[in-house]
């Protein structure tokens, strides 16, 4: 394909917001791409890809900032990794043509665009109830906590390995469900760190089955790589709130917009 601004833009935007709020990354990008006219797997494979680089970035500034437990990302990492390969083993094998599998990831991707939605308009409410019963028995059994996360990361791998979407969004309100003590900048430092081996491990995976456009990947880093460190670097220094329930509403009408 040929170079595009407007590709650089978004990559800028969707970085911006990543780094911001610890969302947006597949729910916005591919949905842009499939805007641009990208096919469903390739738009999937290249922002992996994408994520993966971008999030580096953000690690980078998160850590520096004390914002990560590796901790949990280790627990979360145990889940996802193997299921994203599973998941990988699985679209390799389906002997099938190229079009059904687009319309599967199209399919798929559509309906983790609504709960993305809802997770992201539900996030505080969900935040407040976690933290309401912060004191529960549950959240003191250590082990629970440890298996459930790994359970989360399942969960996780599969679907971003899938449609690229709900590192971000649905990682961060889980979390949110499991550790209601930890500050919401962690929570996003934390959910960054664990997306990185997660989309690059899925996104190697795309590539390797030719779901890759090297040349759009280089202009979507293009502008997210500065994108994510300057909103990385202003995350919790301004109220998202306002911004989030805009992400939300796009999602929720692009998921529609692919499912029905």
């Amino acid at each position: 394909m040929d170079f595009q601004i407007g590709l650089v833009i978004a990559g800028l935007v969707v970085g911006f917001v990543v780094g911001l709020t610890g969302v947006g990354g597949g729910s916005l990008m591919t949905p842009i791409l499939l805007w641009f006219g990208i096919p469903p797997t390739t738009a999937v494979g290249t922002d992996l890809l994408y994520a993966a680089y971008t999030k580096m970035a953000g690690v980078f500034v998160h850590n520096k900032k004390k914002n990560i437990n590796w901790k949990i990302t280790g627990f979360l990492s145990l889940g996802s990794i193997p299921a994203a390969l599973l998941t990988l083993w699985i679209l390799d094998n389906i002997k099938t043509d190229v079009t059904t599998i687009n319309q599967v990831i199209k399919y798929s991707l559509g309906w983790a665009l609504l709960f993305t939605s809802v997770a992201i308009l539900f996030k505080t409410k969900i935040a407040k109830f976690s933290k309401k019963h912060a004191g529960d028995k549950f959240h003191h059994e250590s082990k629970t906590q440890n298996i459930l996360t790994i359970a989360i990361g399942i969960m996780l791998g599969a679907t971003v390995t899938l449609t690229s979407i709900g590192a971000g969004a649905l990682g961060t309100v889980t979390l949110f469900f499991l550790y209601p003590l930890l500050p919401t900048p962690k929570l996003v430092g934390t959910e960054i760190a664990h997306a990185v081996p997660l989309t690059l491990v899925a996104g190697i995976g795309h590539a390797s089955m030719g779901n890759m456009d090297y040349l759009l990947l280089g202009q979507l880093l293009m502008g997210s790589l500065p994108g994510i460190f300057v909103g990385s670097m202003l995350s919790g220094k301004i109220p998202d709130l306002y911004l989030r329930n805009a992400i939300a509403i796009m999602l929720f009408f692009a998921g529609y917009k692919l499912i029905f």
